[in-house]
């Protein structure tokens, strides 16, 4: 088991060779005076190959590959646990150089987004220990916030699901620990990364960005070039619910939200409404009534998503006859929306459950890699 840095050592620790662009490897190697090439055979080691280390890199010159080890770091999180589901959805728990504990999910085969059936193998990413946001619905932030992740820690949750799965990710959603919106230096490098022809190659289309409401970010976002998808977590159709379900609503509320949804939409014309039905909280017809309202103004398309019981706090999914009663009160109403049949309920898959639930055991027993 790797033993975690001390927090002067994370400081003092050199930068991550996979937080680099192709880019900046091709100025790493100008200055040296060395082929540009070489910058490309660095990448294909770590995306195509993937290469574990830096002497792996067999048609590197010993004297770059050691030259690289001087400048860069070269870590992966370690897997500390996989939790595995009856209808094959699985967590998978990494500990980072610092000890810090973040999750990853993997769905196979998802139909939830956008309402799309097929065979994609999609990963819920963190971009964050812990969350700072403390939607009341969420196991990420019962514990506060720690430190955003660098872009590196970011597409190696990607790498390290795939080296354990042995399965291909084609389908990326930024949905798990943290608010990817509040780290978006790291969360658009990851990004480039991850959809650049040198990394990971994931088309922009694949990927989806899932965000509380952060208005002034959304805005940023519509000017990015890459044409990812934009994923606004909803949940409450007037101020008074979403507040009562997440806090951001105070600061962002519904009509500065929705104001930069319309300044998104106008230059991404993708975007989609996350609502998680919380049983006697925002279930109503009413709510039903006003969410298609808003989402037919937006062209948005509405992923409801039935609650995921979390240990400690005290709401509940509606029955499935009520989850069907909402679907129905929304197209009647001229939306277009689906109903998740959400997988990993039997391993408590919801965001920051895993982390939380082997952090408080830890407090007593020691946890085993």
């Amino acid at each position: 088991m790797t033993l975690p840095v001390t927090p002067v050592e994370l400081f003092l620790m050199k930068p991550s060779i996979k937080s680099l662009t192709l880019e900046e490897l091709q100025q790493h190697f100008a200055a040296r005076k060395a082929p540009a090439y070489r910058a490309r055979q660095v990448t294909d080691w770590l995306y195509k190959k993937r290469a574990a280390t830096f002497t792996a890199m067999s048609d590197l010159p010993a004297e770059t590959r050691a030259a690289l080890a001087q400048a860069y770091s070269f870590v992966r999180p370690e897997v500390v646990r996989v939790l595995g589901s009856k209808d094959t959805t699985r967590k998978f728990l990494f500990r980072l150089a610092d000890g810090s504990l973040i999750e990853s999910v993997l769905i196979p085969a998802s139909p939830a987004l956008y309402g799309e059936t097929s065979d994609r193998r999609t990963i819920c990413v963190s971009t964050q220990v812990g969350c700072a946001y403390g939607c009341k619905f969420c196991a990420s932030g019962l514990e506060g916030f720690s430190r955003n992740l660098t872009a590196d820690e970011i597409v190696d949750q990607l790498l390290g699901v795939e080296r354990e799965s042995g399965e291909k990710i084609d389908n990326i959603v930024f949905m798990g620990m943290g608010e990817p919106l509040a780290n978006l230096t790291n969360l658009l490098r990851a990004i480039r990364i991850i959809n650049a022809p040198w990394g990971l190659e994931i088309g922009a289309r694949h990927i989806t960005i899932s965000t509380s409401g952060l208005a002034p970010q959304i805005r940023k976002l519509a000017n990015e070039p890459t044409q990812f998808r934009l994923a606004i977590s909803l949940h409450g159709a007037t101020d008074e619910v979403r507040s009562r379900i997440m806090p951001v609503n105070r600061k962002y509320n519904l009509a500065s939200l929705l104001e930069a949804c319309d300044f998104y939409v106008a230059q991404k014309k993708r975007l989609m409404f996350e609502y998680i039905l919380i049983a006697d909280v925002n279930d109503s017809h009413e709510q039903a009534h006003l969410l298609a309202k808003h989402a037919r103004r937006l062209s948005a398309k509405i992923n409801l998503i039935p609650y995921n019981r979390v240990e400690g706090l005290e709401w509940s999914r509606p029955s499935r006859e009520r989850q069907e009663s909402f679907l129905r009160a929304l197209r009647e109403h001229g939306a277009v929306a689906t109903l998740r049949r959400e997988k990993g309920h039997d391993i408590n898959a919801a965001c920051g459950q895993l982390r939380l639930q082997t952090k408080r055991a830890s407090e007593t027993t020691p946890v085993e890699a």
